[in-house]
């Protein structure tokens, strides 16, 4: 890029600034960073920076798969999730319990209701997957019980 182009660049930049009345503005162009920072009693500052390189990514590993015979119990209403009846209690189920049909799994907390959620399934649960106090949606995947 020429100077004369990035110059015009960082204008139209600093013009978008101005005209929304941005604090900051972070563009990315190739391998390189532009950031305009804008401080009060103070002018527009423009920083270049290099892009990191690819081998900089973290690595993050594969989401566990069911195994085929895994049976999934799923949230039947948007609530926050809640494995045990109270703070400090133990929770309903862990990972590695053997659950039967119609045992307490779990609570969702719906519109100040206490919904007590129930296994569907006989068998080893090998997955919990909100954590305590996370808000899970409609549909969402809380267990998986393998027979």
């Amino acid at each position: 890029m020429s100077d004369m182009t990035e110059r015009d660049a960082l204008q139209e930049m600093l013009a978008i600034v101005r005209e929304y009345d941005l604090d900051a503005l972070t563009v990315r162009t190739g391998d390189a960073t532009y950031e305009l920072v804008m401080r009060s009693d103070a002018p527009v500052v423009a920083a270049v920076a290099e892009a990191p390189p690819p081998a900089a990514v973290p690595f993050v590993p594969p989401a566990p798969t069911a195994a085929a015979n895994t049976k999934k119990i799923v949230a039947p209403i948007i609530g926050v999730f809640y494995s045990a009846p109270s703070p400090g209690a133990e929770p309903f189920v862990n990972v590695g319990d053997r659950v039967a049909v119609g045992q307490v799994l779990c609570i969702l907390e719906a519109m100040k209701l206490m919904n007590e959620i129930t296994s569907d399934y006989a068998g080893v649960v090998r997955r919990v997957l909100p954590e305590n106090g996370a808000l899970v949606s409609l549909g969402e995947e809380m267990f998986w019980i393998e027979p």
